[in-house]
């Protein structure tokens, strides 16, 4: 369906913590622009757990519309409440998103029947494709492989986004989930070593301020175009490690203001906007990247 970068989008918001769907539909264009394979809205990177439901859906719902076909959107549809998975996910379907993403149920800590459980109740209420997402770092659960190989075989679930950090899942996902199940980093900076081994690409903080790179970089990969790839990565990894000097989104929406891709760098509470110190970090490692001058 896709591969190579997908970026976690942001949202962009003003001053006083609104929606800013001036900059959001900016940054659809500059996706589009420099060859992002496909825009995931509204997923943690959105910070969609300080969103209503109705922001949540008028945001992805404004992206499906400016992009207009020209990229793949997913919508972030997960939720730790089973019954709002299901009313994103058939809201987001008849909205005509390509796929969801659905982040594994946070704070409650399922075990892995009560995982199998949660998606299948939301496979059997909609036909919309889903990409499973374990992030255990934000979540506190896991997703094991085991329980991925049972939720495959449901027809809605076409992927994983992995982010618990570990590379050996890769080949434990294709083991039990075969070539075609789609396998993402949620790890820019182990994701390329995560492509060497099967992956299908990223789903991408770093490609919200370096779209054009991170695309260049996992085309180079899935062609196995290893020496060039490695030296992409090279000049991203400080950019990839100082976009999580503080809690993500907060140096990625900084760093896309000083880019001039959006106009605030406000994220909504609980989080703050970052410190003089996380700036410097992250306007040194944009310098690394040559996404912006010295001085």
């Amino acid at each position: 369906m896709f591969s190579g970068s997908i970026v976690a989008l942001i949202t962009p918001m003003t001053a006083d913590g609104d929606i800013d769907f001036s900059s959001l539909r900016q940054l659809v264009d500059y996706h589009v622009a420099g060859g992002t394979a496909a825009i995931a809205a509204m997923g943690t990177t959105g910070e969609s757990p300080t969103l209503t439901t109705t922001e949540h859906l008028e945001v992805v719902r404004a992206v499906v519309e400016h992009a207009d076909g020209r990229i793949p959107v997913i919508g972030g549809c997960g939720s730790n409440n089973t019954r709002q998975a299901i009313r994103l996910s058939r809201a987001m379907e008849e909205m005509g998103v390509t796929a969801g993403l659905s982040v594994t149920p946070y704070y409650n800590k399922p075990s892995q029947a009560a995982l199998k459980a949660h998606y299948t109740a939301i496979t059997e209420a909609s036909g919309l494709p889903q990409i499973l997402y374990n992030v255990p770092g934000r979540t506190g659960c896991d997703l094991l492989p085991e329980t991925v190989a049972v939720l495959s075989e449901l027809v809605p679930v076409i992927g994983i986004k992995e982010a618990s950090g570990r590379l050996e899942r890769v080949s434990q996902l294709k083991a039990c989930c075969g070539d075609d199940f789609l396998l993402f980093s949620g790890d820019d900076h182990l994701a390329l070593d995560f492509v060497r081994l099967g992956g299908h690409g990223v789903v991408s903080v770093t490609a919200n301020v370096a779209a054009a790179e991170m695309a260049t970089l996992f085309r180079t990969a899935l062609a196995e175009d290893w020496p060039a790839a490695e030296s992409i990565q090279r000049r991203l990894l400080p950019l990839h490690q100082r976009l999580f000097c503080d809690t993500n989104p907060i140096p990625v929406k900084w760093a896309c203001a000083e880019l001039g891709l959006i106009e605030s760098p406000m994220p909504r509470l609980p989080l703050i906007p970052l410190d003089a110190s996380g700036q410097e970090q992250v306007r040194e490692a944009l310098v690394k990247a040559e996404l912006i001058g010295r001085g």
